[in-house]
């Protein structure tokens, strides 16, 4: 029987803040998430085994690497510690958890500190968008190409357009949806901006095209921010239950988990997925691998979805690849509002990547936080009502790593 692997809690940045502006480096950062984490979960520094840290392009945003080793800044109970940092693209973060996971579940370690952290803000956004060209084959798809991931999830849009006739307004709608579930959500970097269908529709010098059917609207945050969780052991987690007099069956767990890769460049993905019914099937293949080891049969079975909305349209095929609808049926689960706030399966309730938004390296790590929030109830003015079960899908690159974790409660 495989060990269980419970999550204690963790912080989150608000996403909103410009650490540039501030004056701080990823350093500060990392320092303010590690001690608030510690604070928010009332565990000692001295209590954690081993420590993973997901971060993209540190190298390229702040001219830094070996970012793990800079966890152990934060405390100097931490230096000494095993610690590691993982880059999977947007990916990093869920990445990182997975192996803090393996850790734990191996019995090598019983209580893990994950932290996902991402500046970038600290270049203008053509060269940004020069650097976020490296989470796909540069050198293939991204070179000399201005703000190439919209490009290239318009292709997506426009695969959906040749094989199931998308139209804009579901992907309006999308985001619609997401900026107003920001709005609930105390640390989403757009909880203070206007967006309206109307305007999402709307084409004008303000809202163009940036890549085939993707609008600015389309897309996710340029981000700055952090985000943690712990992860123990049944004995572990059962021994800090005692301790803070919370009961041990609500504590939330990690039910199940999927993980694949996928080619890198795009094109070939299409290539795979012509004779498919499902555009991504690398992807689908990873929500299935978890619901297998979650012991579930779908997305009926679900609560909560959290899915990698970084642009409208890789959340219109989440919803297919998740189990929501049938492959070309998206649509339907627009219109009639079950991905909402008050729908029957609401999707991002957190504002998502679009709302809340997307430090690369922090987003799977905060997908997971989130995840944690609303099965223990904690989520505030974005907590979904009874949410048990929550599935989070996190992909790096034009969905090359894909990475799906089931966060469950017994009670």
């Amino acid at each position: 029987m495989k060990k269980r692997v419970y999550i204690l809690g963790g912080f989150q940045t608000d996403f909103s803040r410009n650490w540039s502006k501030e004056g701080k480096s990823i350093n500060a950062l990392i320092k303010e998430t590690v001690l608030e984490t510690f604070e928010q979960t009332k565990i000692n520094p001295e209590d954690i085994h081993s420590v993973h840290m997901a971060n993209f392009a540190g190298e390229l945003y702040n001219k830094q690497g070996h970012l793990g080793a800079f966890i152990q800044n934060a405390h100097s109970d931490l230096r000494g510690l095993p610690s590691m940092r993982h880059e999977a693209a947007c990916a990093s973060g869920s990445v990182a958890v997975l192996a803090a996971r393996a850790e734990i579940e191996a019995g090598i370690y019983d209580t893990i500190l994950v932290v996902g952290a991402e500046l970038m803000k600290s270049v203008d956004s053509k060269t940004g968008g020069d650097y976020l060209g490296t989470a796909a084959w540069y050198e293939k798809e991204a070179e000399g190409i201005e703000y190439p991931f919209p490009k290239l999830f318009g292709k997506l849009g426009t695969v959906y357009q040749e094989r199931y006739g998308l139209k804009y307004e579901h992907l309006a709608e999308i985001s619609q949806k997401n900026y107003a579930n920001a709005k609930r959500n105390e640390n989403a970097q757009t909880r203070e901006y206007f967006m309206s269908k109307d305007h999402a529709c709307s084409l004008s010098k303000y809202n163009p095209e940036v890549g085939g059917i993707v609008r600015i609207t389309d897309c996710s945050q340029v981000t700055d921010g952090a985000a943690s969780v712990i992860l123990a052991s049944h004995e572990a987690a059962s021994d800090w239950c005692k301790k803070n007099n919370i009961a041990f069956e609500t504590l939330p767990f990690i039910e199940g988990w999927g993980h694949t890769t996928a080619p890198v460049l795009f094109d070939e993905k299409m290539e795979h997925s012509k004779d498919n019914e499902y555009v991504l099937p690398f992807t689908r293949k990873a929500v299935l691998d978890a619901y297998e080891r979650a012991g579930i049969k779908g997305a009926d079975d679900l609560d909560v979805i959290e899915t990698h909305d970084c642009f409208t349209t890789s959340e219109y095929m989440a919803i297919e690849h998740i189990g929501i609808t049938e492959p070309g049926k998206a649509w339907r689960a627009v219109e009639d509002k079950t991905i909402h706030f008050e729908g029957r399966l609401p999707v991002n309730p957190s504002g998502g990547l679009i709302g809340a938004g997307h430090p690369v390296g922090a987003t799977g790590v905060r997908q997971i936080l989130d995840a944690y929030k609303q099965v223990s109830g904690k989520a505030g003015g974005y907590q979904i009502k009874n949410a048990k079960r929550v599935l989070t899908l996190n992909m790096g690159g034009s969905a090359t790593t894909n990475v799906v974790h089931i966060i469950s409660r017994e009670k």
